[in-house]
């Protein structure tokens, strides 16, 4: 039974996976980036989880794209929302203090491919949010509210203005 319940769990998502589209993300120098500064992490494990992190954004807003399509990233600047200077906490670590100063920015170039893999959209964007701390930060699966925000806020514009093609209901 318990076999049967796992081969049709993983046939459901294997299904799932199929009527979406799909993002693919690469991470262009990101040694050369603006900030991605750990604060209180070590730096190697703060970067993995942000890219994951990052990367699930992709994907979730991939899935907003008709059935087949592949929605290309490159990202090419990052700048995270507040900025980790010299204030340390009670373990003397670094911390990240977010002003409005600070707001969160993004480069990256993008293509979005057919289901046939037909080139139907390409495009460089840098996109920030200026008025980041005037609204609530996303409520999504990541700890970069901020950014998951800005990033979606794009995104639902690409798909207003026609470049971006909506998802059937």
């Amino acid at each position: 039974m318990k076999k049967l319940l796992l081969g049709w769990l993983a046939m459901s998502l294997i299904g799932c996976a199929a009527y979406a589209g799909e993002a693919k993300v690469t991470w262009q120098e990101p040694d050369k980036y603006t900030d991605i500064r750990e604060g209180t992490e070590l730096r190697d494990n703060f970067r993995a989880k942000l890219f994951q992190d990052f990367e699930s954004i992709f994907a979730d807003l991939a899935q907003q794209l008709p059935d087949g399509y592949l929605f290309e990233v490159t990202v090419t600047d990052l700048d995270l929302a507040g900025q980790v200077n010299g204030m340390h906490d009670a373990r003397w670590q670094d911390i990240r203090v977010v002003k409005d100063i600070y707001w969160p920015r993004m480069s990256l170039t993008y293509t979005l491919k057919s289901p046939t893999r037909e080139t139907l959209v390409t495009g460089q964007e840098d996109i920030k949010d200026m008025d980041f701390l005037s609204s609530t930060p996303s409520l999504g699966t990541t700890r970069f509210g901020y950014e998951e925000r800005m990033l979606r806020q794009w995104f639902k514009k690409q798909q207003r203005d026609g470049k971006f093609p909506v998802k059937a209901p």
